[in-house]
């Protein structure tokens, strides 16, 4: 490949699509550009095809090769006539709980955990298609085919003339497929749904899905998360934070893990190798809802958050706003702790706020932490690390180095690295630079300690967990 050779990279996110062309070569972002998608926890997938032709209008002419990475677990059903049948459900979308629960009872946390790799959530693919049996059974008999939001797109991109595809990273999340089996299991839909449909055929990573009507090179694709590894590049003892509309903590590793809590959700990642991750519900949202409340804008929050005291004075926030995923508790709400007349000031709130979003995001840490993975430096991505009050004080409330990228889009500079890796036909994937703008290390204060002993007392408190 010549250094020119440009190849593009996709991300479909909650919120909207983000659109990157990359030199195939040195990894340089050329350009960018993003369009929005409607709010909301189901969504006709439509919308997603609208915005992904807005922000690259040129069709990819001059893209080589492509991918998309998107949303993980969504669940996209499809008619005879391969139109939706119904607005696809999100990962946030947790009508399924009780399905996840009636799954979880059926075979034992265990189980899932060795067979599959994840215990189910109201997240996972498997538990919207029982939700879909049991409550829209016209809908399920409709049913023809079932794919995830990246499968969908790919499939849209490739004209829809060939069978759909996805790869084992957006699989690995579905509920229905098994990481250490590397394939389906479709006895596991027959029960939660009541027949089998179409599934998109598994890729390998470097392998590729076709091409477009004008001769784009299509790589498989891959889950958000999986993509936002690959784009990092990703080394032993480096975790992710990514805060956005979710918050995660992930990691990639050569075994797969096997966590019977369900807590460490044993993923695929997009290059042959395992992604155990860890997911909240409530990320980003805790900022913008406190800044609402506040009647200010993000940056006057992140102002305020950084004016009071490092403890936010007493004050602590549960911020499970929308029921939560790690830990499962989808019937939760927020709740503030500690107020007094002399610490409610919006000085304190704003930092509660933020500390309230580091303390979940904490938990989830030593919860990967404690399967054995070695967690010595945090790579904090997301539209979130922008902020300086989060910057400062996630050192020491996760207790470990934190670096911060450069801001790119990496999600979609995965996607664009897959691309370029199946246009390479090599057996790696290309090594483009990681550039850092900044780190923090631990104070080693004690007052993190403090706030997240106030923390796990509230979680124990209010939901006994």
């Amino acid at each position: 490949m010549t250094s020119r050779t440009i190849v593009s990279g996709i991300d479909s996110s909650t919120q909207s699509c983000k659109a990157v062309t990359v030199d195939a070569e040195t990894g340089d972002i050329l350009s960018t550009a993003s369009a929005a998608h409607p709010d909301g926890t189901a969504v006709d997938p439509r919308h997603w095809w609208k915005a992904l032709q807005d922000c690259t209008p040129d069709g990819f002419a001059d893209s080589a090769a492509l991918a998309v990475s998107a949303q993980q677990h969504g669940l996209v059903a499809l008619g005879a006539d391969n139109r939706p049948v119904y607005d696809a459900l999100l990962w946030n979308d947790t009508r399924s709980a009780p399905q996840a629960a009636q799954l979880r009872e059926r075979y034992g946390d265990p189980w899932w955990a060795r067979e599959i790799g994840v215990v189910p959530v109201s997240s996972f693919t498997l538990t919207k298609l029982a939700w879909l049996a049991q409550n829209e059974p016209a809908v399920a008999a409709a049913t023809r085919t079932v794919l995830l939001p990246h499968d969908w797109l790919t499939w849209q991109l490739a004209g829809t003339k060939e069978a759909p595809t996805t790869d084992r990273s957006d699989a690995s999340g579905t509920g229905y497929f098994s990481v250490p089996q590397n394939s389906y299991r479709p006895e596991l839909i027959e029960e939660a749904f009541g027949s089998v449909p179409q599934l998109p055929r598994v890729l390998a990573p470097n392998e590729t899905a076709g091409r477009t009507p004008a001769g784009t090179l299509l790589a498989a694709g891959c889950g958000d998360n999986a993509g936002a590894a690959l784009g990092l590049g990703l080394r032993p003892g480096e975790v992710v934070v990514s805060i956005g509309t979710s918050g995660t903590v992930f990691t990639s590793t050569p075994k797969p893990v096997e966590d019977p809590s369900g807590a460490v959700a044993g993923f695929a990642d997009a290059t042959g190798q395992n992604l155990p991750l860890l997911a909240t519900i409530n990320a980003a949202r805790i900022l913008a809802s406190t800044a609402r409340l506040l009647t200010v804008d993000l940056p006057e929050l992140d102002r305020l958050a950084s004016a009071g005291p490092v403890d936010a004075a007493g004050l602590t926030l549960v911020p499970y706003f929308d029921g939560e995923r790690t830990p499962n508790l989808p019937d939760a709400r927020g709740t503030l702790l500690g107020m007094s007349r002399a610490n409610l000031t919006p000085e304190n709130l704003a930092r509660s706020a933020v500390l309230g979003l580091l303390c979940s995001l904490a938990d989830a840490l030593d919860a990967l932490r404690a399967q054995g993975i070695a967690a010595d430096r945090v790579l904090l991505i997301g539209g979130v690390a922008k902020s300086g009050s989060v910057r400062a004080a996630a050192a020491d409330i996760l207790s470990a180095e934190i670096q911060v990228p450069e801001p790119a889009e990496y999600v979609a500079l995965g996607a664009a690295r897959q691309a370029a890796w199946a246009l390479s036909g090599d057996a790696e994937p290309p090594q483009w630079k990681r550039r850092i703008q900044t780190s923090f290390e631990p104070t080693q204060s004690g007052w993190a300690a403090d706030v997240r002993g106030r923390f796990k007392d509230a979680k124990e408190r209010l939901y006994g967990v």
